[in-house]
């Protein structure tokens, strides 16, 4: 079987539970509710966690989660984004009829498949950590001593899974399957989420003339998760790839100016550092590639 082939017959048991109910006018309803429900959660749940510290402190973890830069305020970034998962749960239910369990297929094969394509993640990361096919430029700089990062490192890694996870649901569960029971061409129910998922990474602010770039990386990156989901009939091989992504991105090493308060590392250049950002991303984009392709051979699609 060819590299671009297409084997999508496991997609269509993943999209059944989403048929009966695959009106237009549910989607959209569906798409408000998520984004309502997110809101409304988030200021019920973290709001009173805040409300509960003291008022500077409650301050400047909201702050620093606005950027990222502590531990405090990337973990209340990472699990507040988990309640997209919440929400569109609620969603389906109110609005589909159907239980939040079908936005990810089934449990046990996804549970394998997820097992499966993460130890060939952890593969690769060793190999690009032990045999380095490009230079940052200048050694990677220690974030925060070695003991402070392995304390952090269980609830980095739960936060981690909770936000990927929430946004696997939201895109390749909530998004393409209602998508695909409504129209059969894949490029509508795989660029229509992958569009919007690279949407919400286009961040100019932040990344300068990189940031349309970006944005067309993270297209890339849904499109290709969207293909692994159609593969494989869940969401453990998306799953696993993003998890494994964001782990590196989050965890090990990670840009000084953005989303670095977990990061054993940083690395030599920032964000608004928008030449050396440039010369970053073809690496970075290869290697998601590369990890697609893994993925694929991890569960034989």
């Amino acid at each position: 079987m060819g590299v671009l082939s297409f084997n999508y017959r496991p997609h269509d048991r993943f999209v059944a539970p989403a048929r009966d109910r695959a009106q237009i006018w549910r989607l959209v309803l569906g798409v408000v509710l998520v984004a309502g429900f997110f809101l409304v959660l988030s200021q019920l749940v973290f709001g009173t966690i805040l409300g509960l510290l003291e008022p500077e402190t409650a301050r400047a973890i909201l702050r620093d989660s606005q950027t990222g830069q502590t531990a405090g305020g990337m973990l209340l970034l990472l699990f507040q984004l988990g309640l997209l998962a919440v929400a569109a749960a609620i969603v389906v239910i109110m609005v589909h009829n159907r239980g939040p369990s079908t936005l990810i297929g089934p449990i046990g094969l996804a549970v394998r498949q997820f097992g499966s394509v993460l130890f060939m993640m952890f593969l690769l990361t060793v190999a690009l950590w032990v045999l380095p096919p490009y230079d940052a430029g200048e050694p990677l700089a220690l974030n925060m001593p070695v003991g402070r990062w392995l304390i952090l490192l269980p609830f980095a890694l739960v936060a981690v899974l909770v936000q990927i996870g929430a946004e696997e649901i939201v895109f390749r569960g909530y998004l393409q399957q209602q998508l695909a029971a409504r129209f059969r061409s894949p490029l509508i129910w795989m660029i229509a989420p992958a569009a919007l998922f690279g949407a919400g990474h286009y961040l100019p602010e932040s990344a300068g003339s990189n940031a349309f770039t970006i944005a067309l990386w993270a297209t890339m990156f849904g499109l290709l998760m969207a293909d692994l989901t159609a593969r494989s009939g869940t969401l453990g091989p998306a799953m696993a790839v993003h998890f494994s992504n964001n782990t590196s991105a989050m965890v090990l090493t990670a840009t000084p100016d953005e989303m670095s308060g977990l990061a054993l590392y940083v690395l030599p250049f920032g964000m608004g550092d928008e030449a050396a950002m440039a010369a970053w991303l073809p690496v970075d984009f290869g290697f998601m590639l590369v990890s697609w392709l893994a993925a694929r051979l991890a569960i034989r699609a």
